[in-house]
């Protein structure tokens, strides 16, 4: 019911959206959504302004918010996120920033990173990040994907590792002195 009312309210706001008007003015009847994305014209994104909106916003001297909204926001302490996107940026080529063919410059580890912590922080998609950091769909999925390989190869013998025998003690005298006995063997327990 909400949905259909939204719907109506939405169809009597506005006409045809502008870039569905543009797509049929340039080419016609297009008859499905990957014409389309064949034919869209090159966005040109100001990758400079998102880095400086990100800079700005969390790591300058006296950042837009705090370091509690940080944790919250990205699920993680602002050095840990400076650890692992040193980490990342040393390990992966792809994460550093670079000059286009046309000699634009690229965007920064910092803003690929955040992307890809975003999304897996918020479950959202590549789109979603378009306007707040200035990143494409694809380039934010591609750097999922580079982001979570990374992240195996650079951390899993740190932290992907079965636990050892003092691991697994001092697991389960945590687990005691919270109440949960038998941590290890519940899958609930494990997230």
């Amino acid at each position: 019911m909400v949905r259909s009312l939204f719907r109506k309210i939405l169809a009597s706001f506005s006409s045809e959206d502008d870039s569905d008007v543009e797509i049929k003015e340039a080419y016609g009847h297009v008859s499905n959504h990957h014409e389309i994305r064949q034919r869209l014209k090159f966005i040109r994104r100001d990758h400079n302004m998102g880095n400086e909106r990100l800079f700005r916003d969390y790591f300058a001297e006296n950042p837009v918010y705090p370091s509690n909204l940080f944790r919250r926001r990205f699920h993680m302490s602002r050095p840990l996120f400076l650890r692992i996107l040193r980490e990342v940026e040393s390990f992966e080529p792809y994460f550093v920033q670079r000059r286009d063919n046309d000699g634009r410059i690229g965007l920064t580890s910092m803003q690929k990173v955040i992307t890809t912590l975003r999304m897996l922080a918020y479950e959202v998609t590549g789109d979603f990040m378009d306007e707040y950091i200035r990143i494409s769909e694809t380039t934010a999925m591609e750097s999922l994907k580079k982001f979570t390989e990374t992240l195996v190869s650079v951390f899993s013998n740190e932290y992907l590792r079965s636990p050892n025998a003092n691991d697994t003690i001092r697991l389960l005298d945590i687990a005691e002195q919270q109440g949960f006995l038998c941590m290890l063997g519940s899958i609930d327990c494990m997230h």
